[in-house]
């Protein structure tokens, strides 16, 4: 997975989201014009490989796939201290 794919899919994670607005992970890449296009980017890799799924609209929310790449992910990092 891509490293951005990864961060979009942390997102989810550290907002305690399942369901996410484009904008909002608009902002969190600091919503340059080229830093948005690599966001869409993104999103697009994860609906293609069945992380994502559209909401409709601009809402996209994880799919069951999506759901055990976040809790993998979360079980690896190491925490804070």
């Amino acid at each position: 997975m891509k490293q951005l794919s990864s961060e979009v899919l942390k997102m989810f994670s550290e907002m305690q989201r399942e369901r996410l607005d484009l904008h909002v992970m608009f902002e969190s890449s600091g919503n340059e014009p080229e830093a948005r296009a690599q966001v869409l980017d993104a999103v697009e890799d994860l609906v293609h490989e069945g992380f994502l799924q559209s909401a409709g609209g601009d809402y996209y929310v994880l799919t069951e796939k999506g759901k055990r790449a976040v809790t993998t992910r979360d079980r690896e990092e190491p925490s804070p201290q």
